[in-house]
């Protein structure tokens, strides 16, 4: 089943569960892809939206915080649920020490000594670790074995 069914299936299943937080997550992601393809002109593939999706988690990420530092607990747990369900449509991320094997062995195919390669690594570790890898961690890596600590 692909994330298109799979959000189309969820959201009858949230309709007859009557899941609120369910509901409202599977229509935003919805809502994004159609704006996504609008935007485009032509449909968005499955890479396409799992992006989309990584992004409404950061927002959600972003919505905890400042709801943690306006003291609304309530919100606060609501984005979390939200957050936790499209996660669930994320692959599975490697682990810190598979991205820090990843980045060792790139940077050493490469040849890679500076941080002006940041770039070049990047793309390589990137693509190599797949659409699960964060790319705030996977750049933290890098920047890490490039400058030598």
């Amino acid at each position: 089943m692909n994330i298109r069914e799979q959000l189309q299936a969820d959201l009858k299943e949230a309709m007859r569960a009557k899941d609120e937080v369910r509901l409202e997550t599977v229509r935003a992601v919805r809502a994004a892809v159609l704006n996504r393809e609008v935007e485009l002109g032509h449909e968005v593939d499955e890479a396409g939206i799992l992006q989309l999706i990584r992004a409404l988690v950061k927002q959600r990420i972003e919505s905890i915080g400042m709801y943690e530092t306006g003291g609304r607990q309530d919100l606060v747990e609501r984005e979390a649920r939200s957050k936790q369900l499209l996660e669930t449509y994320l692959p599975a991320a490697p682990d810190a020490s598979a991205i820090e094997a990843t980045v060792r062995a790139v940077i050493a195919e490469l040849g890679a000594s500076t941080m002006k390669d940041m770039g070049a690594v990047m793309k390589a570790v990137t693509a190599r670790l797949g659409a699960g890898a964060d790319g705030k961690l996977v750049s933290t890596h890098v920047k890490q074995a490039l400058s030598g600590t």
